[in-house]
């Protein structure tokens, strides 16, 4: 028989419906809680419900000002909504992100405060005339008085302020005035350093000193050049690096002969060593005809007459005569691009065509080099050039197309005509090798002549609402309102032929145009013009000057300055140099890089964003500089007009001495 069987556990089943059983539920733990509570004992309980509020009023106690001033902060503020108008509770309201009610109407209403002061205004350098235009395009201004965020870059109270564009820090003041705008009915009348009304007894800063600010502003570029660009062609200010054109050192060369005219004789001496150990056109290289020859035959030439050292006259027939393979075409219309080391030349690979500019605007320097070597071979190749544009068909009224053939010698695209790129120092050099030669030459004044009449008749309209006279172009027959900044040369030239004897009205043209340069760029949000602009013919409201997207940028360019220095000379009109002023300031604000240089910008519609290019143009220096800092001088004889001329690139050149009477027959 078998013993029964013996089981080692103990089977338990808990029913989940009974209430009793366990489940981590809030009602077991409440019952849990209450069964340890009734299972202390009475004194247990006693003096825990003595401890408890005896731990409360203790933290009262020991914390009075804490409570106090909640409360006394929440009854004041209750009795202040209750009283006041509401700004302040209205500009930062209680609870963040709920706005405040608006004020009660029965409130009385209090002043508002005066705004803030911008560290950067808005709209640049103060005082430009017609800034308070409407502006149809213009990005959103600022509330009145409204505190701008601070941006990356910018400095605390008490700082220079800085703006940062996509890492690029760029000074926001430097040498210019940092006062807010004036009212528009002030800024007419108010000069610098001289108070608006009489009667105001603030004290006034001192006028700035004009020709030494721009000394400065020169030393700044020069001293980024020279750090991170020395000996290259183009300094790369925000990169802090340099770009290559030529490989020729066209920055150092293009400001020799400004160095000398503002007296920087420590830095010039620096750069002449570079020129006499460094530069060498023994390369393997090609160059422009134009460009290398305004540049750097003009610049050494200029210098040679500026200082006498007879190492940049040897300089320049050097490159003279490596330039000269251009003009070996079937025309005698030179290449643009000459190999300067092989001494071989071509056409652009996309074209046979040179542009007239390039072909027409060469004479002054080839023409002196000649009367300095007494080698008649560079006077005789340019002169060919200028005798048979003279004779060539294709022109209308005086005007000349923007292409001409190597191989043909005849114009081509023909039907359009400009005064813009490509053409444009045609017209200015047509007058200036006349003054040059000694107003000897008739086939040159005749045909200046007629291409000014030719402007006025076809190129010349006033814009709306304002009347500003603007030089526009023809295009088969169409006329576009498109301007040119290059064009802003042109009242320059006017004024330089009426002071040598060309008709009067010359000069008024020069007037009427010098404003429109003007305005372009004080219509501007940066105060700085832009590349291109078109007026506005049609719309009786509204702005004068409307920008397109693709030509908002400024590349530093010196053609409105360069008639401002000439309107100055010969009208001594102070409005001119106080506009200069307002432009250099402009350059300032938006365009000069800390650690040295000035950089073109993309936008000038945009002073928050202007975005610079990160390039800064030789003629900076050779030019833009230069004319500033002879507008803002008072010499009349710190390169006299009746002594010398400028060549477009603003290298001065002597004019020549009437040519000796032949001797009586005996």
């Amino acid at each position: 028989m078998y013993p029964p069987t013996t089981k080692d556990f103990v089977s338990l089943t808990l029913s989940e419906r009974d209430p009793r059983t366990y489940n981590n539920g809030k009602q077991w733990r409440r019952q849990s809680c209450w069964r340890k509570w009734k299972r202390l004992s009475r004194l247990q309980r006693c003096l825990i419900l003595m401890v408890l509020p005896l731990m409360v009023i203790c933290w009262m106690v020991a914390y009075p000002g804490t409570l106090a001033g909640h409360w006394r902060g929440l009854s004041n503020r209750a009795v202040d909504e209750e009283s006041d108008t509401g700004h302040d509770h209205l500009a930062k309201p209680l609870i963040p992100g709920v706005i405040a009610e608006p004020p009660k109407q029965n409130a009385p209403v209090l002043p508002e405060a005066p705004p803030m002061r911008r560290p950067f205004p808005k709209r640049g350098p103060p005082a430009l005339q017609n800034r308070a235009q409407k502006r149809a395009n213009a990005s959103d201004s600022q509330a009145e008085g409204e505190k701008p965020a601070v941006k990356s870059g910018e400095q605390g109270e008490g700082k220079k302020p800085l703006v940062s564009w996509r890492g690029a820090i760029i000074e926001a003041d430097q040498v210019s005035e940092t006062r807010p705008p004036l009212p528009q009915k002030e800024q007419d009348s108010k000069a610098d350093g001289v108070p608006v009304n009489a009667a105001d007894s603030t004290p006034q800063k001192p006028a700035p000193n004009r020709p030494e600010a721009v000394i400065e502003a020169f030393r700044h570029a020069w001293r980024g050049y020279k750090e991170f660009a020395w000996g290259h062609d183009e300094l790369k200010p925000v990169s802090k690096s340099y770009g290559e054109w030529f490989n020729l050192g066209l920055t150092l060369i293009d400001a020799l002969d400004t160095m000398w005219i503002m007296g920087l004789k420590e830095e010039f001496e620096e750069a002449k060593t570079w020129v006499a150990t460094e530069l060498s056109f023994s390369k393997n290289v090609d160059v422009n005809l134009f460009e290398s020859t305004i540049r750097i035959l003009g610049g050494l030439l200029s210098t040679y007459h500026l200082t006498g050292d007879a190492l940049f006259l040897d300089k320049a027939k050097d490159i003279g005569s490596r330039l000269m393979p251009a003009f070996r075409t079937p025309s005698k219309i030179p290449y643009s691009d000459v190999n300067i080391g092989k001494g071989t030349a071509h056409a652009p690979r996309w074209t046979s065509d040179s542009t007239v500019a390039e072909v027409t605007s060469i004479q002054l320097e080839f023409r002196e080099l000649s009367r300095l070597t007494q080698d008649p071979r560079y006077r005789d190749a340019v002169d060919e050039v200028m005798k048979h544009v003279h004779k060539l068909e294709g022109k209308h009224d005086g005007l000349v197309p923007m292409f001409i053939n190597t191989n043909s010698g005849q114009f081509t695209h023909l039907g359009v005509y400009t005064l813009g790129a490509r053409a444009d120092s045609y017209y200015e050099y047509l007058l200036k090798q006349w003054v040059q030669g000694g107003k000897q030459e008739s086939e040159l004044l005749e045909d200046y002549l007629k291409s000014m009449e030719g402007v006025k008749k076809n190129l010349l309209r006033k814009s709306s609402p304002s009347g500003l006279t603007f030089v526009g172009e023809l295009s088969h027959g169409h006329f576009s309102p498109k301007m040119d900044h290059l064009v802003c040369f042109l009242p320059g030239t006017l004024a330089l032929g009426a002071h040598n004897g060309l008709p009067v009205e010359h000069m008024e043209l020069a007037q009427q145009l010098m404003e429109t340069c003007y305005q372009m760029y004080a219509q501007m949000e940066t105060g700085l013009s832009p590349e291109i602009v078109h007026f506005n013919m049609e719309a009786p409201e509204g702005r004068d000057v409307e920008v397109k997207l693709a030509d908002r940028h400024n590349l530093l360019r010196p053609e409105t300055v360069e008639s401002l220095f000439y309107l100055y000379r010969f009208t001594q009109d102070k409005k001119y140099q106080d506009w200069g002023w307002e432009i250099f300031q402009s350059f300032n604000k938006y365009t000069r890089v800390p650690s040295g240089g000035y950089t073109s910008i993309s936008n000038v519609r945009d002073p928050e964003y202007p975005n610079p290019r990160d390039k800064m143009e030789s003629f900076f220096l050779g030019e833009t500089l230069k004319y500033f800092y002879l507008l803002f001088s008072d010499d009349p004889e710190l390169i006299s007009l009746d002594k010398y001329v400028f060549n477009t690139e603003a290298h001065v050149l002597p004019i020549w001495p009437p040519a000796p009477a032949p001797a009586p027959a005996v």
